[in-house]
């Protein structure tokens, strides 16, 4: 399945053969210090700079109705944020994951990105738009 927005994400997890747990982690893009004048405009044309994780969470599928939920959430934290990642966390014997089991598996998400390995994680726009990376 092609996932083109944040609702086909939820679609594809209802889906699955066993219950999903979706991890989010939210991401501000920033310029380092001593950038180029380059990296200053691409980063202005929002297509560089680097990803920050500045926030994280975990939801069941039923948890969310759309995406205008999750930003109106993540609004009340008061914490800026670019774009989110999402990954599916799989459930076993009929049984999603519970918040516990999805700590570690968050922590490794949040790791990858700060590494740049983003390839397994399907990041959205604030308008709930998938976004590809080149």
């Amino acid at each position: 399945m092609d996932i083109a927005q944040f609702a086909d994400l939820l679609s594809a997890a209802k889906a699955q053969s066993e219950p999903q747990r979706l991890l989010f982690v939210f991401v501000a893009a920033e310029l380092p210090e001593d950038a180029t004048e380059a990296e200053k405009q691409r980063h202005a044309e929002q297509q560089g700079g680097s990803l920050r994780p500045v926030l994280c969470v975990d939801k069941l599928p039923a948890e969310l109705n759309d995406f205008a939920g999750l930003l109106e959430e993540s609004a009340r934290t008061g914490i800026n944020w670019d774009l989110v990642f999402a990954a599916g966390l799989s459930g076993r014997g009929g049984l999603a994951p519970n918040s516990d089991e999805a700590e570690q598996p968050l922590k490794m998400m949040v790791g990858a990105i700060e590494t740049g390995s983003i390839g397994n994680f399907i990041a959205f726009d604030r308008d709930g738009l998938a976004v590809s990376f080149f």
